[in-house]
């Protein structure tokens, strides 16, 4: 138990909070404490009964039954590994830079899912975050199943596909994977590449809330310097699609792990 204490430990700040909650939340409601129609997005009780904790509890909540298989784990192998290595690698040092992005994401999230009447906001939320890191990473080389290879800035969308083709829906993937191309269009994209005006900035009040601190490995407002490509293995195995039903999942190492 003192390992995984120490490993806990070890998680980046705001990664363990989304971490934690995303196994809190599940929990309860298999245990039976709260009723899982109470965590789901529902327009109608989220405007008509002010239940206003849905957006953040249906972000947080996924159904844990037999017949999901292994799409919960492997939720949240995808959130500890990606969220993990943004908020050590281009947001470290500046964790208020890394929440503004995570509260983006989860509101333009949030507005899809009560619009297109979604109950559950997690894999979405998952994705967003994974596209903002293949993209900031996109010359890393990843490996995906059977030995494919391919860069990181195809990885969400080789996922969507593979998604489409085992289990024939893709939309929250293609959800997640447009509200993090948003945020890294308006964030880096159009202000850096394209001299535009820089519609995005960290709100002075997370900055008090979240003081920077010294030392960080880069700045925010810039992506992290080109490196040499190094092989990181994707998540992997045989199975059914990546966020379908019934995966067997490979081992997956932290990024320039062999």
């Amino acid at each position: 138990m003192s390992d995984i204490g120490d490993w806990f430990k070890s998680i980046p700040l705001l990664t363990k909070y989304w971490f934690a909650g995303s196994i809190a939340v599940p929990l309860v409601s298999r245990l039976g404490f709260i009723d899982p129609m109470n965590l789901i997005l529902w327009p109608a009780k989220f405007f008509g009964n002010f239940q206003i904790w849905r957006p953040l509890t249906a972000t947080l909540y996924f159904p844990v039954t037999p017949g999901s298989g292994l799409l919960y784990p492997v939720n949240l192998y995808f959130l500890y590994q990606y969220s993990s290595r943004l908020e050590t690698g281009t947001f470290d040092g500046k964790p208020a830079d890394y929440l503004f992005m995570l509260l983006f994401n989860w509101l333009c999230i949030v507005i899809t899912g009560l619009l297109m009447d979604m109950q559950l906001l997690m894999i979405p939320m998952i994705m967003s975050v994974l596209y903002v890191w293949a993209q900031l990473n996109r010359d890393t080389v990843v490996s995906f199943w059977f030995g494919t290879r391919f860069k990181a800035s195809y990885l969400p969308w080789v996922i969507l596909g593979f998604n489409w083709v085992i289990q024939g829906s893709m939309v929250n993937e293609l959800i997640g994977n447009l509200v993090g191309h948003l945020y890294f269009f308006l964030m880096f994209k159009y202000p850096m590449d394209l001299g535009g005006r820089a519609f995005l900035s960290t709100p002075e009040f997370l900055k008090r809330l979240l003081p920077a601190r010294r030392g960080g490995v880069s700045g925010f407002g810039a992506p992290p310097p080109r490196r040499a490509a190094p092989q990181e293995p994707a998540a992997g195995g045989a199975g059914g699609g990546l966020f379908g039903r019934n995966h067997n999942w490979g081992q997956g190492n932290r990024l320039g792990d062999d």
